[in-house]
This record gives C-alpha cells, structure tokens and sequence, in this order.
C-alpha cells in the first residue's frame, strides 16, 4: 500500500487542536516535527516542552480523498492558508528496515564497536556490542556518548566496578562491561531505559549480574572503580556530591551531556573531589574526566 503524507508548519499552541483535526480527518497517525531547527537542550523533570513553530505531518492511506481533508480543515481552521500545505504520495517500503539502514557499525578507540543487528561486525576478533536504535537514549551516534565510549575504551577495566548513571539505552555499561568490567549498576529514573538495557544486556550475553539495573532510589552502598554520567549540565550539578560519594578513592570519573559554555561551571563544581584531565571536545559539546582525590 501507499501513502499520502500532509505536512504544514504551525505555532507549537495550535498543535492539540491541529492534531486533534487530523486524526479526525481519517489520519491514520500524526507526528510533530521540528520547523526550525531549535535545540531544546534541557527541559525541567515532567516536562514535555515544544518547539516555538512545529511541523505537522500526517499519513493517510491512499485512497482517501485528499480535497474532503482540506475542505475539513479549511471549515475547522478558517485562517489557515492551504497553499501552505504540503502533499505527497510515499511509497510503501519496510520502515523498520529503512530506519535501521541509516545505522552502521561505529568504531570508538582501537578495540570497541558498536553494532546494529543489520550489520555483521567489521573486525570480529574486536569487543563488539550489538545495539540496535531504540526508545531509550544512546547509540553512539550522538557527540556524548561517543565522548564517552571514546574514553571508556582507552581505561584498563579489568575485574573494576562501574556505575552508569543516566545510562538511557545502557551502551556504556554494557560497553564497559565488555571491555572487561566485573560489573555494572546502570542506574536511570526511566523505568523504559531500564528496560531497554536489560534487553540490550541480553543481546549481547551479558546475565544480571553483570548488568544490574536499578532506579536511583535502589542503588545500594556501593562504591565504584569507575562512574561515568552522560546526562546534563544541570542535573550533573546537583549530582556532584552523589558521585563522589559513589566513587572510590583514586576512582576515575567521566561526564557528558555537557555544553561548551556550560564546562567551566561543571569543572568548577567537580573539581572540589576530582583532579580533572583536559576538557576533550566534539563540536559544542565537551567531556569532563579525572580521578577522584584520596581521602585524608
């Protein structure tokens, strides 16, 4: 079957009522998209936050009758100007397939890579992690996490302890673990990642006891050789006290999710129980490292 696709730009305050009209219309599904490209970087917990001017884009099914959907439109939205919509026909091909393609196999250091199940890995005799794009987020794609997968494989892991807090898809403690870790506690307040990482786990061989994830409120005492947080700039401030509580004596530390013009508060806050190395940059976004400071 083919497929008709309706897109339009409106104001982000229109987009209920728009999205409600649409899927009136016989719509089969309605997706925001986007307008102008305008990063929302940091939205506040139980936010849902839209960009100022959004792309609706709806799919019908090819029978439908595309001057009916307008002329609903036109009676329902009176000011809306129809030569700004947007109509053409998709054709059908296997979605899945077409998303997972654009996913190849990315190498992080000398020995790790991340693999899509579409793909057989390039160097079979490297630490390969299958991992396939999902709801939660992390696939190495983004400057963050490949900062932070850059960095994970140059450490010496062997037998250590990991804590991924944020761990969104759970690719670095997965990776970590892979490169030789004991052990990981992917910590995340999204019972989704959480789920997303076990499955992953699994993916890739790993048992429960070597992945254990937890919310943040079940994280037992423990202390690790290694934590590593790949979230924001503002939720990392008001875990600096955790992580260090989380980290072990001479334990190494990594950070991310973290702005160019964010880094020197960051680094100021942190530099209170960790000797931090060089900021490492990808384009506007940076990543903090160091060792924790031995106790007296």
């Amino acid at each position: 079957m083919n497929w008709i696709q309706l897109s339009f730009a409106c104001p982000s305050s229109l987009t209920a009522s728009f999205e409600e009209l649409l899927l009136e219309s016989s719509a089969v599904s309605v997706t925001l998209q986007d307008a102008e490209d305008q990063p929302i970087l940091e939205p506040g917990v139980g936010e849902m936050p839209l960009w100022d001017k959004v792309t609706m884009v709806a799919l019908y099914t090819e029978e439908t009758d595309m001057d009916q959907v307008l002329l609903e439109i036109k009676s329902n939205m009176p000011n809306m100007d129809l030569s700004q919509i947007h109509i053409e026909k998709i054709p059908e091909q296997n979605w899945v397939q077409a998303w997972m393609d654009d996913f190849k196999p990315m190498q992080f250091g000398e020995r790790l890579w991340i693999c899509p199940s579409a793909h057989q890995p390039i160097d079979a005799s490297a630490v390969n992690v299958m991992l396939d794009p999902g709801l939660a987020f992390g696939t190495g794609t983004h400057p963050t996490t490949a900062l932070c997968l850059k960095w994970l494989a140059q450490q010496n892991l062997d037998g250590k302890t990991v804590i991924d807090y944020g761990c969104g898809s759970g690719i670095l403690g997965i990776a970590a673990v892979m490169l030789g870790a004991k052990q990981a506690y992917c910590i995340d307040n999204d019972p989704q990642a959480l789920i997303a990482t076990q499955n992953n786990a699994l993916q890739n061989a790993l048992n429960s006891e070597q992945i254990i994830t937890l919310l943040p409120d079940q994280l037992p005492q423990v202390q690790a050789d290694i934590v590593i947080a790949n979230i924001l700039a503002g939720p990392l401030l008001e875990l600096a006290e955790l992580l260090q509580n989380l980290a072990k004596n001479q334990a190494k530390i990594a950070l991310s999710g973290i702005l160019e013009s964010q880094a020197e508060q960051v680094a100021e806050r942190y530099a209170t129980f960790f000797k931090l190395d060089p900021v490492v940059y990808d384009n506007e976004w940076v990543r903090l490292s160091g060792t924790k400071h031995t106790s007296q």
